[in-house]
């Protein structure tokens, strides 16, 4: 039985990248508000998932969503944009 990756969602890295902007925030700054005690966030990690290449896990996408007040659904669904 074969294995197919999950759908990704094709606007997730933009949005990602948006919200650091929007924040006026560097890759170091998000990855340390994005980081906890039990999960590490590095600057690397933060350029990787703006460029699509890395996908976060869902607590760093919830930690995403309230720092920008959103509801995850708005990350991960491809046809909901960010509020201004």
């Amino acid at each position: 039985m074969g294995h197919s990756r999950r759908p990704q969602p094709r606007r997730l890295a933009s949005k990602l990248k948006k919200i650091r902007n929007r924040l006026n925030l560097s890759q170091e700054q998000m990855a340390e508000l994005l980081s906890s005690k039990r999960s590490a966030v590095y600057p690397g990690n933060v350029s990787e998932f703006e460029r699509g290449k890395r996908e976060p896990s869902l607590v760093t996408l919830l930690r995403y969503a309230r720092v920008a007040s959103v509801t995850v659904d708005v990350l991960i669904d491809d046809g909901l944009e960010l509020p201004d």
